[in-house]
């Protein structure tokens, strides 16, 4: 028998409480995350992800719908991620600037995985943007898997600049 509707509100209330805050003023607290871009830390926030077992590890949303977005024509660039974590992802654009005045008109929050995984043998060093990742692929050192799976990562703060209300 499903718990009355006050208890369950309170249980979802506890739960997402546990990974984000809130104030009386509307606000709410999300972490980021660091990523590389041209050789400089930008942040963002993962919401969303097509992948069930990512969202359930990362405690985001499963949104399958996302990978609809790998059609031609679609607002999805490469985010090279790397799957054990060994060091921050690529990003290969940000908005210029972030906010309300961004003037690149190819970047999207949305983002396919592509994985980058060192080959036997090489010593992993860190790559701070997609030139030093494909850099590292032409020279054997790395290998890049492009998969399906579509995240929502939206850039909120990047040289210097950051989305209205970010602390």
């Amino acid at each position: 028998m499903p718990a009355p509707a006050p208890r369950r509100a309170l249980g979802a209330f506890l739960l997402l409480g546990a990974t984000t805050s809130w104030a009386a003023d509307g606000e709410i607290t999300l972490p980021v995350k660091e990523a590389w871009f041209e050789g400089q830390i930008v942040h963002y926030v993962s919401t969303d992800i097509s992948d069930p077992g990512i969202a359930s590890k990362q405690g985001i949303n499963y949104v399958p719908a996302l990978a609809d977005t790998l059609r031609p024509g679609m607002p999805v660039e490469r985010a090279y991620k790397f799957p054990g974590d060994e060091q921050a992802t690529v990003l290969p654009s940000i908005p210029r600037p972030v906010g309300g005045g961004n003037a690149d008109a190819t970047y999207s929050p949305l983002w396919v995985l592509v994985m980058v995984r060192w080959k036997p043998g090489v010593t992993p060093h860190t790559l701070t943007s997609e030139e030093a990742v494909l850099a590292a692929q032409d020279k054997g050192e790395v290998e890049l898997t492009r998969t399906k799976i579509v995240a929502n990562w939206p850039v909120v703060r990047a040289r210097g600049a950051a989305l209205q209300g970010v602390r």
